[in-house]
């Protein structure tokens, strides 16, 4: 039998305390807690979850998208009230709209902008470890400013990525690339300055965004030049993939734009 209904729901999580979004065995991870979640609200066995694509262990989400499927109709309103009614603290649902049952979440066109918060030259208070990273180093914040833009455009991302597979395409494009002063995540208990990558394009590699915050803040030392990044991303680059990779708590999905 077939599922009839198909929705699209709108999610934000905090995926400090979890393994990801990908079940796996012996993990807690972010789909399954939303699973077991909808599982109060609609007969296990009746309905059939996708997530719009995979996210890393301790990595966040102020914007996500999950695809419900279902034998029967829900009530859109009643099920949003009863999913955050019984979601814990760590997610929130954010809207639900019916699509057609042959809408492919996966497949659909889509830009995400992912964000990567941190802050330098100091012990940051403790509170602040599930949302930014602090290096006790200082960094040369104008500098990496000038790297961060060098990733926009089209290039080769061999050096970004980690076990790709023989299909995987590393030619992409980043419609924009920026490090600028943090004002969207604030609290007191925040360091008094903090900075924000914000990066946005169709697609991501694996760990290709913590990739290349791990070479901006080699630059932010000192240690990397502007003209190792602009050899990193030539065609004929050495296809050794960046050793260091940024911590991924850092790093939040911030905004998914679906086009029709």
């Amino acid at each position: 039998m077939k599922y009839s209904f198909s929705y699209i729901i709108k999610l934000q999580f905090l995926g400090f305390r979890f393994s990801g979004w990908q079940k796996q065995a012996n993990a807690k991870t972010l789909h399954d807690m939303v699973d077991k979640t909808i599982s109060f609200v609609i007969k296990k066995g009746t309905y059939k979850t996708i997530g719009v694509g995979r996210t890393d262990a301790k990595v966040s989400a102020n914007s996500y998208y999950l695809q419900l499927f279902t034998f029967e109709e829900i009530k859109e309103n009643e099920f949003l009230k009863s999913l955050n009614a019984n979601f814990s603290g760590d997610f929130r649902a954010l809207s639900i709209n019916k699509v057609e049952r042959s809408y492919n979440i996966i497949n659909a066109p889509k830009t995400k902008e992912y964000h990567y918060y941190f802050a330098f030259g100091g012990k940051s208070h403790p509170f602040s470890a599930p949302f930014m990273v602090s290096l006790k180093e200082d960094l040369d914040i104008k500098i990496m400013i000038k790297a961060a833009k060098l990733f926009e455009g089209e290039h080769y991302f061999h050096k970004y990525c980690t076990k790709p597979s023989k299909n995987t395409i590393l030619k992409r494009t980043i419609t924009s690339c920026e490090i600028v002063e943090n004002d969207i995540l604030t609290a007191n208990f925040f360091p008094e300055k903090s900075y924000v990558l914000k990066i946005k394009g169709k697609g991501f590699l694996r760990y290709q965004i913590r990739l290349i915050m791990a070479t901006l803040f080699e630059v932010g030392k000192g240690n990397l030049d502007l003209n190792f990044i602009k050899t990193s991303l030539k065609p004929d680059n050495d296809r050794m993939f960046m050793r260091n990779i940024a911590p991924a708590s850092g790093l939040q999905l911030f905004d998914i734009e679906l086009e029709n």
